[in-house]
């Protein structure tokens, strides 16, 4: 995956929705597993931006917005499902800890 693949890959699955394609936090803010394979498409994608954005003194806001997406508001989601008895996966829990691992990285080294 190329660093522009990657970025869209990250706003479509949180501010700009492909048509016909089921966002992650759209997933999540319908109480919904994720589609199967978007976390691990998600967590390469990040990887890739923080590989692209490397020692880059700025991020720009859309896509730092998608991080804040990823990183806080799937995680409230996930804990207001768990107070609503959603029936989560497993690992979804885990997932979103290998998120936010990965989004904190992209904004070490940007920040460096």
């Amino acid at each position: 995956m190329d660093f522009d693949t990657a970025r869209r890959f990250v706003l479509a699955q949180t501010l700009a929705p492909v048509p016909g394609q089921t966002p992650f936090i759209d997933c999540l803010r319908r109480g919904e597993a994720p589609v199967p394979g978007q976390v691990t498409s998600l967590l390469l994608a990040l990887k890739t931006l923080a590989q692209g954005l490397k020692k880059e003194p700025m991020i720009e806001r859309s896509l730092g917005h998608a991080l804040f997406i990823l990183t806080y508001e799937s995680r409230q989601l996930y804990l207001q499902g768990k107070t609503q008895n959603v029936d989560w996966p497993p690992l979804l829990d885990d997932d979103l800890s290998r998120i936010a691992v990965a989004v904190e990285q992209i904004w070490a080294d940007a920040a460096t």
